[in-house]
């Protein structure tokens, strides 16, 4: 990371190299036993990984999450390769990190550190920023506990801020308690003008879509070919943080409808990021269609689509129409390509939906995906029934049955580096 906690330990213009650590704690758990992700998002912070140690517990050690144990090995591994930081996948107490601290040398960080980290340096709307820094206040205001060396009895008297004894951990709390007030203040009229927005496109009409998706699943690189936007599209995790909406003019229905990029989303995101970010994730609750966008060629694509169907869930989301559109088929060898570039699959819900296979970096299967979407609009009652019939188009409103339902040899068992098409 490169925060400030990094900065007694790291030389200005050297990258923090970082030993990265997973438990498995079993019973379902998430647990990432490569540890891929965590070092995707050590990079996307500035860090390097240079080790990597994984654990198997049945619970985390009240003092030190990993253990003693475990923890003098990771301390011989600082050492080793002369780490600057420890970067955990799971969450770990203001306590647990105080203590490991301690105990490593080194400062330690979690994931949820890491992702206000990245979400940070992210964030360039006026909006985005308030939005992270008021989960980041929040984050902080739990650690509040003898963290710094300045946090000890202050003396009262003329001229002091603070009663008599105050001590100054809980000066910095009513400080950071000020500046949430503040912030959520600030972000209700962000609310307000958005959502002033959002009905102004409603009575005027307007068919929303929204793309939604795994962080780096390419959904600005989708964005960006069905628009011809100049969206920030990179291979890094959290490329895009702040919602860009756009018209997108649909041929085949000689109409526009609005496409709005949204934030990816993570397995494990911060529940206080989710909140934090309601005004943003607002756009795909109230849209009208949703295009859930997966990396054809990530081999976890299945465990990355329940992690989007539960954030859905948790903005109200869950229950709009959807298309699915499995991207980077320019990254799936032959004998991995669909058999047809449509067909139906089933959400977690139960409900099928139809899917769409595309490039975004190609620019293979556009034309279907804008016509699904025509077909989706027609199906709402929202656009006059002048398209021909593409025999390639799936219909949302009448599902195949049982046994008229094929899927092609699944994408998601491909392998392949995800990147940020």
């Amino acid at each position: 990371m490169s925060s400030s906690s990094h900065s007694a330990a790291t030389p200005p213009s050297e990258a923090a190299r970082a030993i990265l650590v997973g438990v498995d704690f079993g019973r379902g758990a998430p647990f990432d036993p490569t540890l891929d992700e965590l070092a995707l998002l050590a990079a996307s912070a500035g860090d390097t990984p240079v080790a990597r140690v994984t654990a198997k517990r049945q619970a985390p050690d009240a003092a030190l999450f990993v253990g003693s144990g475990k923890a003098d090995e990771i301390k011989l591994l600082v050492q080793a390769h002369g780490a600057h930081t420890v970067l955990f996948d799971q969450a770990i107490s203001p306590a647990q990190q105080r203590n490991l601290e301690r105990v490593l040398g080194v400062p330690v960080a979690d994931r949820t550190a890491l992702i206000l980290e990245i979400f940070a340096a992210r964030a360039k709307s006026h909006e985005g920023k308030l939005q992270v820094e008021l989960a980041r206040l929040q984050y902080l205001a739990s650690r509040l506990v003898r963290r710094w060396s300045h946090l000890e009895r202050q003396s009262g008297g003329i001229g002091m801020r603070g009663g008599p004894g105050e001590a100054q951990i809980e000066l910095d709390r009513r400080m950071i308690d000020d500046r949430i007030k503040s912030i959520k203040e600030r972000l209700k009229k962000v609310q307000r003008q958005r959502s002033t927005q959002r009905r102004a496109r409603a009575r005027n009409g307007v068919f929303r879509v929204s793309l939604v998706g795994y962080t780096n699943a390419g959904k600005s690189t989708l964005f960006n070919a069905l628009v011809k936007a100049r969206t920030y599209a990179a291979d890094q995790l959290f490329a895009t943080l702040d919602t860009t909406t756009r018209s997108l003019y649909l041929e085949e229905a000689s109409t526009s409808v609005s496409l709005s990029d949204t934030v990816g989303f993570i397995r494990d995101l911060p529940h206080k990021l989710v909140e934090a970010f309601q005004a943003t994730l607002q756009e795909a609750a109230d849209a009208d269609l949703l295009l859930h966008v997966v990396d054809a060629a990530s081999p976890v694509l299945d465990e990355q689509m329940v992690e989007v169907e539960r954030v859905l869930e948790e903005i109200d989301a869950a229950g709009i129409p959807q298309l699915l559109v499995y991207n980077k088929l320019d990254r799936l060898e032959d004998n991995q390509r669909p058999r047809q570039p449509s067909d139906w699959m089933e959400r977690p819900n139960g409900q099928r939906v139809p899917r769409i296979f595309v490039s975004a970096l190609s620019g293979e299967g556009l034309d279907l995906l804008r016509a699904q979407i025509v077909t989706s609009m027609r199906e709402q009652g929202l656009t006059p029934d002048a398209a021909p019939h593409d025999p390639r188009l799936i219909s949302l409103a009448q599902p195949p049955h049982e046994d008229e339902w094929s899927a092609p040899p699944g994408p998601s068992e491909s392998g392949g580096q995800s990147d940020g098409q």
